[in-house]
């Protein structure tokens, strides 16, 4: 599992530098759309590629994203028992024993899994560890992450969906003005000589 997570690591590490150079080069060339400017059919695939396969992503960390917080929510209720059991001496209508938490109803681990409920004493005391805290906010963080993750690929998604329409219209402007700079030029070329013409039969 460690290896994966390097893994996955390194290969967002690397897909972050190469979509930041995709970004400038095509923000770079949109800039430049009124100046000399060329599209290939290459670049204009190249950006369709990235604008799926971060799409691909981008649903990719929603469902990381909403299966992160499935234990955050387990360690919530899990915390908010504690803090009944906590404040018990205060308010004696019910039990310590009474007071349960039962994992098998999360879906992490099979019904027939013994023991899957922690009641009272063993609760208490599982709350008691430094790890139940550390735990609880490290899965409130890779929540966070996947969040952050997500809204991150879909505003790059936005901006690379644009950058690639505005790149499909140069080119097609790109298209239609050297259309109209041959139309003008042919234009040119037959007033040209038919003032020739013109001026023979003078």
């Amino acid at each position: 599992m460690q290896y994966v997570i390097y893994g996955i690591a390194s290969f967002f590490f690397l897909y972050g530098i190469i979509l930041l150079a995709e970004g400038f080069y095509t923000t770079s060339a949109v800039k430049e759309m009124h100046s000399e400017f060329k599209t290939t059919a290459c670049g204009r695939c190249i950006s369709g590629m990235f604008v799926f396969l971060t799409y691909i992503l981008g649903v990719a960390w929603l469902g990381v994203f909403g299966f992160s917080a499935v234990p955050v929510f387990m360690f919530y209720n899990m915390w908010s028992s504690c803090e009944v059991l906590k404040g018990l001496p205060v308010n004696l209508t019910t039990s310590a024993e009474q007071i349960c938490v039962d994992i098998r109803q999360y879906g992490i681990i099979p019904w027939s899994a013994l023991p899957g409920k922690a009641c009272g004493s063993a609760l208490e005391n599982i709350c008691g560890t430094n790890e139940f805290y550390m735990s609880y906010h490290l899965f409130i963080v890779a929540c966070a992450g996947a969040g952050a993750t997500v809204i991150a690929l879909i505003h790059f998604l936005m901006i690379l969906a644009s950058n690639w329409a505005y790149l499909k219209d140069a080119s097609k402007m790109q298209a239609y003005q050297e259309i109209k700079a041959k139309e003008e030029q042919e234009l040119q070329d037959i007033q040209s000589r038919s003032k020739e013409q013109l001026n023979s039969y003078t």
